[in-house]
């Protein structure tokens, strides 16, 4: 019979990933109990969570044989030594994203997890985002028919460069590809799969940038393709999806409004949770068994916690984990190939 029991977690940094979407999902969910989180100067974390332990560092964390799973929310380019020693010291592993910086980090990642037995899975939040859950049953559906074309975009209004973080220092893992773009790319693939070419740009906008803060990255499939865009000055933004069939197209404005709730301080799961304001609804102008029909489609209410709802069912009942690593482990694959194709200034197969 399985296990009830809480599942201790701790996480392993405090940053704005910790902060805002991790501790307070975790601590919502009944299934998880909150048990250590690293924090080596300032005490935010002590403020806000007094029940839970403030450790000084990954290694107090890891030797703690209570604990059962860790949150890898650490700058990139620390992710696979993070998991790696996590995966050895027999801890179930939810790592932020992007999984790794390399292909080759993550394949050894899955293999390793599969030699201890050990759940892996990665924190690609933005496909409990509402409006992408929408936009996958119009997909779906075939709402507007057979798809030609979707088009994507995550816009910010950033024009500084933002001090003392790796963000913005050039080096593995750095940049709006990773940041962003794991999301964006993530969502594609869910929706259609991998392409079979790839062809992107990358480059810095802003005066000063040491990272690429752009990229214009057109996916190519049998019969469509997918192209998804961000900058960092964008500061009045167009639509968030644009998707258009044989037999219409659905437009759809906004972003998810979870992550403002997060920042606000409201509970995940709360009454209203994840619900879009109708204004933000996105437009539905398509055919369907020969009636034109045309106006607001009611956005999918969001939903982070299923992301650790799936999490729970994979630790104690031996689930699959919700987001399968040789999915993320693509997604890497592909974020190469852009680099690829801006390198070589043309498109890229993928095999």
């Amino acid at each position: 019979m399985a296990s009830t029991t809480p599942i201790a977690t701790a996480i392993l940094s405090y940053g704005m990933s910790g902060e805002v979407f991790h501790a307070p999902l975790l601590e919502a969910h009944p299934g998880f109990a909150l048990q250590a989180i690293v924090q080596r100067r300032a005490r935010t974390a002590q403020r806000r969570y007094p029940q839970v332990r403030i450790a000084g560092s990954v290694a107090e964390v890891l030797q703690d044989s209570a604990v059962e799973l860790v949150i890898v929310n650490t700058p990139n380019a620390t992710h696979a030594e993070f998991v790696t020693a996590a995966l050895e010291a027999g801890k179930h592993v939810v790592v932020e994203k992007p999984f790794t910086v390399t292909s080759g980090e993550a394949g050894q990642l899955i293999a390793l997890a599969q030699k201890h037995q050990r759940m892996l899975t990665v924190f690609q939040n933005r496909r409990w985002d509402g409006d992408f859950l929408t936009l996958q049953q119009i997909v779906n559906s075939r709402a507007v028919g057979t798809v030609v074309e979707l088009e994507a975009h995550y816009d910010r209004f950033r024009n500084y460069i933002e001090a003392n973080t790796w963000k913005e220092e050039s080096g593995p893992g750095t940049g709006i590809l990773y940041n962003l773009g794991s999301h964006m790319l993530d969502q594609v693939t869910t929706l259609f799969g991998m392409p079979r070419a790839v062809d992107a740009r990358l480059g810095i906008q802003r005066p000063g940038g040491r990272v690429e803060d752009f990229y214009d990255i057109r996916l190519q499939y049998d019969g469509h393709q997918a192209i998804v865009k961000s900058s960092y000055l964008v500061r009045e933004g167009g639509p968030r999806y644009s998707v258009h069939g044989t037999e219409g197209s659905y437009i759809k404005y906004g972003l998810d409004p979870q992550e403002q709730a997060l920042k606000d301080g409201k509970t995940p799961g709360s009454a209203g949770w994840g619900v879009e304001d109708a204004g933000q609804w996105g437009k539905l102008n398509t055919t369907l068994q020969g009636l034109h029909i045309t106006g607001q489609v009611e956005t999918q209410p969001g939903n982070y916690l299923q992301f650790y709802h799936g999490v729970y069912n994979a630790i104690r009942e031996g689930k699959e984990p919700p987001v399968l690593p040789q999915e993320s482990l693509e997604g890497i694959k592909l974020i190469e190939a852009c680099y690829e194709s801006n390198r070589l200034r043309q498109a890229v197969r993928l095999s």
